[in-house]
């Protein structure tokens, strides 16, 4: 952020004589026309791995965690039948007040045949059939007997239900893989991450270019990215965000190194406070199944979580790793699953003098940034449902 001829906003400095430049850590808002300090809130990290194994609802119309545990046990079995008990109870209510009239209406035929299902109270009733009823003596008790098998029954099939549900597990296993196990996982995948700042992508330069391999050794290249996946910029209100996106992607047993600088523009230099990523993967044409990891990155390893600004030459490395799974419990799923696993911060300052040092110097004017991904591909995941007899005691493998 730069200001020519105009009064500092608060939280920044001037820098040349006639710039401005947020303090370390605060971030410039156009709309605003202030620099604010860039905090994180809640949910600033997420993962998931692309299969759900509960029923879910819309959360705008349902409260989604009460439903979510009334599905995923047999608490749907108890309600059922607490839900049909007062049924039946309430419709014997009501029938015990209906009109007779002579003897011959469906109401009196109804509460004949709830006489009829009585076997704890009068149980000689249908010996008793022939002869002259005096009184209905066993229609409360028609009631009651009902009463117990819905409760008996509904009991039982939670009891059940428990029993199945607990002999099936969820296996993982670890297989070493070739390259056939390789080139049958084809997964969409996409990364977009954002240079949290008041930049655009017109201080882009050098993507273009994908690197696998390890610099030194024989198997290192250099190659156009575009032959791995389409790549573009566009700008968001945190700030240019890249965009890489692979249809059918074929998985490469190396690491890649995809890198990217922004420069100083004219009362215009490169700053920023952190970055924003979200890596996705999917089946190339499945979107039910989708695997992603998404956080922030404020200040690397700044133990006392000081507010940063990053500029400089030395490389902020954003380190991600995928490694396949196989669902054979979901019609062989083949999905990779994106884990974060290092920020290397490159040059940042959280120091006002050393900030306004490095805008005053045209050496430091870009943000260097590397995106490394290593391709787990010598071990592949398999998943699978089994069933088991007892503690430990493996019968049969779904």
């Amino acid at each position: 952020m730069a200001q020519p001829l105009q009064p500092c906003p608060p939280n920044s400095f001037r820098f040349n004589s006639t710039l401005c430049a947020c303090n370390p850590g605060y971030v410039f808002s156009a709309t605003s026309n202030s620099c604010s300090l860039y905090q994180v809130g809640d949910g600033a990290w997420m993962m998931s791995s692309g299969v759900d194994y509960s029923l879910t609802f819309p959360e705008t119309i349902f409260s989604f965690d009460s439903i979510k545990k009334f599905t995923q046990s047999q608490a749907v079995f108890l309600e059922a039948t607490l839900v049909m008990l007062l049924s039946w109870l309430l419709f014997c209510f009501f029938v015990r007040f209906a009109e007779l009239g002579d003897g011959r209406s469906i109401w009196f035929r109804i509460r004949w045949w709830i006489s009829r299902l009585d076997f704890c109270f009068a149980t000689r009733h249908w010996l008793d059939d022939r002869k002259v009823v005096m009184k209905r003596q066993t229609e409360l008790g028609g009631t009651f007997s009902v009463a117990s098998w819905i409760l008996f029954v509904g009991l039982f099939a939670a009891l059940l239900y428990q029993i199945i549900s607990k002999r099936s597990v969820e296996v993982h296993n670890v297989k070493a893989t070739n390259a056939p196990d390789l080139l049958s996982i084809n997964n969409d995948m996409e990364f977009n991450i954002t240079t949290i700042s008041s930049m655009s992508c017109s201080h882009l330069r050098g993507l273009g270019t994908l690197i696998s391999g390890n610099p030194g050794s024989i198997d290192f290249k250099v190659s156009p990215l575009s032959i791995f996946a389409n790549y573009s910029c566009h700008n968001t209100s945190q700030g240019p965000t890249i965009n890489l996106k692979c249809n059918s992607c074929q998985i490469i047993p190396d690491n890649i190194y995809i890198s990217w600088q922004f420069v100083d523009l004219p009362n215009d230099p490169a700053t920023a406070v952190g970055f924003q990523f979200n890596l996705t993967a999917k089946g190339h044409g499945d979107n039910k199944h989708v695997s992603f990891v998404s956080g922030i990155l404020k200040n690397g390893s700044n133990i006392d979580y000081r507010p940063v600004t990053f500029r400089g030459a030395d490389v902020n490395i954003l380190k991600f790793h995928l490694f396949p799974r196989v669902y054979h419990n979901i019609h062989d799923l083949k999905l990779l699953q994106p884990l974060f696993h290092e920020f290397l911060p490159g040059s940042n300052f959280f120091e006002k003098s050393q900030l306004e040092a490095s805008l005053q110097s045209s050496e430091n004017g870009l943000i260097n940034t590397t995106l490394y991904v290593n391709f787990l591909s010598s071990y592949i995941i398999e998943i699978d449902n089994q069933n088991i007899l007892g503690p430990g005691k493996r019968i049969s493998s779904l």
